[in-house]
């Protein structure tokens, strides 16, 4: 998305604040509901009920697989989040979970099971690789950025959708508009994060600041600890989806390929989840969602989806 950032949608301003880190537990979330208009590709009165149904189920799943295991276990086990606007975001009175990644992997769910039946476990930055690599989880759904440092622990499905870093900033400071604007400021990210290296490069006079999720990266500006946040553009964009005192500023200035992590044991997940996401964005049901998510904070038409295995890593 390095260059579709123009404005801000508040009207769907999730209710609910944003933090990526988490610890590992588990809660049984299935499907999202809801019924919103389409835009960006999406039909009028699409909803995710309807998307959900007409969601592809696979025809015969392999046996002796990851996928076969999942299968007779009636849930995929995922890691992610369940308090991030726009991507993962549980509703706190159904407990469903609604975004782009949690109904992509509501989706896979359906594919391998017949129903879009998940069991979440909370990830942070730094607990992704080790869930999947110890077996806790069957996949990461978590606006997991593609690096062939990463895929030497995990293998990545995909890239599913193309991000970037971007700039938040108090919504007073009109000093900051692009990335050479933060040379000389100090600059809050997550640990762990790309972020880190490409403020770096992009502004190698700026003074980061390290903090362990994105809800104290959001408060060290809000609180004036940080003059700046900067990391994807998706999670800030749901961080200024709620919080009225903060704003995203210019355009991406990298390229964020999010992945879909399975395991380096299994490497017959991969290829299965890279099949099963040609089929869905043939079918046009990438685009129907990112219009009922991605879509409602972003304007324009529904981008296409990268092409899957074209960045290394994948």
């Amino acid at each position: 998305m390095k260059r579709r950032l123009a404005t801000i949608l508040l009207a769907c301003a999730a209710t609910t604040s944003l933090a990526l880190a988490g610890c590992a537990n588990s809660s049984e979330l299935s499907s999202g509901s809801g019924s919103s208009s389409g835009s960006a590709g999406g039909s009028s009165g699409d909803s995710i009920d309807k998307l959900l149904a007409d969601a592809p189920v696979a025809s015969s799943i392999p046996s002796g697989t990851l996928m076969a295991k999942i299968k007779q276990a009636g849930v995929l086990r995922v890691g992610g989040t369940d308090t991030g606007p726009v991507f993962s975001l549980k509703d706190p009175v159904s407990g469903k979970l609604t975004g782009f990644d949690a109904q992509l992997s509501q989706m896979l769910a359906k594919y391998i099971i017949g129903q879009p039946k998940t069991s979440l476990t909370l990830t942070a930055v730094a607990t992704r690789e080790p869930l999947l690599q110890n077996g806790t989880v069957d996949t990461v759904f978590a606006t997991y950025t593609i690096t062939p440092e990463r895929a030497q622990k995990v293998d990545f499905a995909g890239p599913y959708y193309m991000s970037g870093d971007a700039i938040l900033v108090k919504k007073t400071n009109n000093a900051i508009t692009k990335v050479d604007d933060l040379n000389g400021k100090t600059v809050a990210t997550e640990s762990n994060s790309t972020a880190i290296t490409a403020i770096k490069k992009f502004a190698p006079q700026a003074k980061v600041v390290l903090f362990a999720d994105d809800n104290s990266c959001l408060q060290a500006v809000q609180q004036g600890r940080a003059e700046a946040y900067v990391l994807d553009q998706g999670i800030l964009l749901g961080d200024a989806s709620k919080a009225t005192d903060v704003k995203v500023v210019g355009t991406p200035f990298t390229q964020e390929p999010y992945g879909i992590g399975t395991p380096k044991q299994n490497p017959e997940m991969k290829k299965f989840v890279d099949d099963w996401l040609k089929k869905i964005e043939d079918a046009g049901l990438w685009k129907r969602l990112y219009a009922l998510s991605i879509g409602k904070v972003v304007t324009g038409a529904a981008p296409t989806p990268p092409a899957i295995g074209s960045v290394p890593g994948s």
